[in-house]
């Protein structure tokens, strides 16, 4: 008979906030250009703070993918807004998706 190992995986939430610079520098971008994104509603910042900005892990993901748009393909603000705007409705839908199929 074989024994079967199963791993153990911890999950950690992640609760770091990161400030407008620290968010910037993980990013390789200057705090001027997140801070343009946030003024365009392209990044919302998860606490403020009088003028600082902080952020929360999800961000930093999301202004690479921000930066991927408009760096490596040229994309305007505009059309930035619109592609996360589909692409988190999709992520919405395909959750929803995945519950109604787990209650099957």
């Amino acid at each position: 008979m074989t024994v079967r190992r199963y791993e153990i995986v911890f999950y950690r939430p992640d609760n770091r906030q990161f400030t407008l610079e620290t968010l910037a520098e993980r990013v390789g971008l200057q705090p001027a250009v997140v801070e343009r994104f946030v003024a365009c509603g392209l990044l919302e910042p998860s606490a403020r703070e009088g003028s600082r900005l902080f952020f929360d892990a999800a961000a930093v993901p999301r202004l690479r993918a921000i930066e991927r748009l408009r760096g490596n393909l040229g994309i305007n603000v505009a059309g930035i807004a619109v592609i996360l705007d589909l692409l988190d409705k999709l992520r919405a839908l395909q959750r929803e998706n995945e519950m109604q199929r787990s209650r099957l």
